[in-house]
């Protein structure tokens, strides 16, 4: 996710690689880094910025905040899933503004869905800041803290809800005789052209659905199939799942 965010804002314009200095101790990643791109800051161990990216994992956040702490950075935004910011406060020091943020995979594409919550001492500069650099690779919404682990559960885990649709409908097209080649790109630009009509159109889900829906046709019939299955149920119950999973790994 921070390689994600380092292509956006560079192909974004928000900033040039000698303006952003990745710290990454492996050299094996950093040296894949720099051939990827030219003239980027890299570094093995944190080094003095202005502001500061937290991109790790939840079990190495406290030791990256204590560098992140030392090399003076005065605000940050943390993409950690599960951490709550006063967590984060308290590593880096209660006087430094965190940002918290739930992006999603599809920011490696542009096209991310994220969330932004403030801690208890950021402001609406250290927000928009937050927001300039999530919405280099995607959509942005402010929420409160408190809400984050419902967009865990939605936008965060929703790829992988996506993608089980998506294998769902092509198994569907290869069980009514269609080749998996071609079962595969007919699902696939279905999504692409429908995900555009939502973004696009202006109209809601709901009577775009009924846009296709004729009375005893064979949509009709399909639905009533998925109905009669309980799957509008079944992704309500699966993003509350996901959403107090969250919830309990942050109080881990």
């Amino acid at each position: 996710m921070g390689e994600a965010l380092v292509v956006g804002l560079l192909a974004g314009g928000w900033a040039t690689p000698d303006e952003i200095v990745v710290v990454e101790p492996v050299d094996a990643r950093r040296e894949l880094l720099a051939a990827r791109f030219p003239g980027l800051g890299l570094s093995a161990t944190a080094v003095g910025a202005d502001a500061a990216v937290l991109a790790v994992k939840p079990d190495d956040a406290e030791a990256a905040c204590g560098a992140i702490a030392e090399a003076g950075a005065a605000r940050v935004l943390s993409i950690v899933a599960g951490v709550p910011t006063d967590r984060i406060q308290a590593w880096l020091g209660a006087e430094v503004p965190v940002v918290r943020a739930m992006p999603n995979t599809a920011a490696l594409l542009g096209a991310g869905a994220a969330a932004i919550s403030a801690g208890s001492t950021a402001g609406d500069a250290d927000l928009d800041w937050a927001q300039g650099i999530l919405g280099s690779v995607g959509a942005v919404q402010r929420v409160p803290e408190s809400l984050l682990d419902a967009v865990t559960g939605l936008s965060g885990s929703g790829p992988a809800y996506i993608f089980l649709v998506v294998e769902a409908l092509i198994e569907a097209g290869v069980l009514n005789g269609l080749s998996r080649a071609a079962s595969t790109v007919l699902v696939i630009q279905t999504l692409i052209g429908s995900a555009r009509l939502l973004a696009e159109s202006g109209e809601t889900a709901e009577s775009l659905r009924a846009g296709v829906t004729s009375p005893g046709g064979t949509t009709a019939a399909g639905l009533r199939v998925l109905e009669n299955h309980a799957v509008r149920s079944a992704f309500l119950e699966a993003v509350t799942a996901a959403t107090e999973r969250s919830r309990e790994l942050g109080q881990a």
